[in-house]
């Protein structure tokens, strides 16, 4: 072997070996370096974990969304159920006290007839909101006409003795009385739907049934007419709303969609309770009536009665508002305790005689329907 080979022999195997070398150190360091990038990537991952459910509790305990305590983000979103629930107290205080008004201190015989005038007014409003393209209505067929037509009967029984008990008796009697309607509805869900309520409830059904006992004992101004028809209005009251339960789903299913939202259901409702108005107003006399009386003459009243009629309308939509910026719990609690400030000024705006009996029967009477609502709850 000559040197020159020798020499490029040697200088072969030292560059192979330090090639190997080579290869050995950077094979470690590219190990290592994949065991810290994972261990970064754990850490991170950890951290984020950590983060998330930080953010997660955050969220649950600061934004719940859904159910009875649904809120968004900002402060004027979170006042959307406080508007809406106050919204709804106003309307609904405010149409009773109207219509005692309009029947009470104008002395308006003519109860189907508001009704009729309210309604048309309903239907006015409903209809330009839906061109206006502010509501969507479903449309009508008379298909769904025959499956409501049974729910619209009631409805309108339901409205005249309602508004004929108000001319009788005073604000809050008639509130008290009221609750009788949910124990009619409790029964007949035993046994239309085999629904069973539980202890709570009946125990509240009993307070109520002794606060209207003892509130008609010592009311100052009963009237046996007032009662009989308020008594005829708790009974439509609970059959209609058994009724709805019953044919909802065959309503829905008669329907292009196959769905029925609340503003159909309040046109449809105000829309053909109009036939059986004019019908029971010319069948009555009351045409007769509401042309010779000379408070068709006072424009005030056309004010109130005209006020009464958005009103009612009101409170379908704030009850729906209400009712979705919370939740079916809170709206029947807001709901029990709104008779407490109904009651209260019906007493002191129409200046109702009032014995300390029947002041304690009425005040138990509203905490006996907290007291209902709040069991169902349970």
């Amino acid at each position: 072997m000559t040197a020159a080979e020798l020499e490029a022999g040697v200088s072969r195997e030292a560059d192979e070996s330090e090639l190997n070398l080579f290869s050995e150190n950077s094979s470690q360091s590219v190990v290592s370096q994949l065991l810290d990038h994972i261990n970064s990537q754990e850490k991170s991952s950890q951290r984020r974990g950590v983060f998330s459910e930080r953010f997660l509790r955050w969220r649950r305990r600061y934004l719940p969304v859904g159910g009875e305590n649904r809120r968004d983000h900002g402060s004027v979103k979170l006042s959307g159920p406080l508007v809406s629930g106050a919204a709804y107290c106003i309307s609904s205080c405010s149409m009773i006290l109207m219509n005692k008004v309009v029947l009470s201190t104008y002395n308006f015989n003519a109860g189907i007839s508001l009704m009729l005038y309210q309604n048309l007014i309903s239907c006015l409003v409903v209809a330009l909101l839906k061109f206006s393209g502010v509501v969507s209505v479903e449309k009508f067929n008379w298909k769904l006409i025959r499956v409501w037509l049974p729910v619209n009967v009631i409805f309108v029984g339901m409205l005249i003795s309602g508004m004929y008990s108000l001319k009788y008796i005073n604000v809050a009697m008639v509130t008290i009385l009221k609750n009788a309607t949910n124990i009619i509805t409790a029964i007949g869900e035993l046994y239309m739907f085999r629904k069973r309520q539980n202890n709570k409830v009946w125990a509240a059904m009993f307070m109520m049934i002794i606060s209207a006992i003892s509130g008609g004992i010592t009311d100052l101004t009963f009237n046996a007419v007032g009662y009989t028809w308020q008594t005829a209005n708790c009974v439509l009251t609970a059959s209609y709303s058994l009724t709805l339960r019953r044919v909802m789903d065959k309503a829905k299913q008669s329907t292009k969609s196959g769905t029925l939202n609340e503003v159909s259901m309040v046109l449809l409702n105000n829309l053909l309770s109009l036939p059986f108005g004019i019908i029971l107003v010319i069948l009555l006399g009351e045409w007769r009536y509401v042309i010779s009386t000379d408070v068709t003459n006072d424009a005030m009243f056309w004010v109130v009665a005209t006020a009464s009629g958005f009103l009612g309308l009101a409170i379908s939509f704030t009850s729906m508002w209400f009712l979705h910026q919370t939740g079916p719990t809170t709206y029947s609690l807001v709901g029990s305790l709104n008779k407490v400030p109904i009651s209260l000024s019906g007493l002191v705006l129409f200046n109702v005689p009032l014995s300390l009996p029947n002041l304690f029967s009425i005040l138990f009477g509203l905490f006996a329907g907290v007291v209902f609502a709040r069991a169902k709850m349970s």
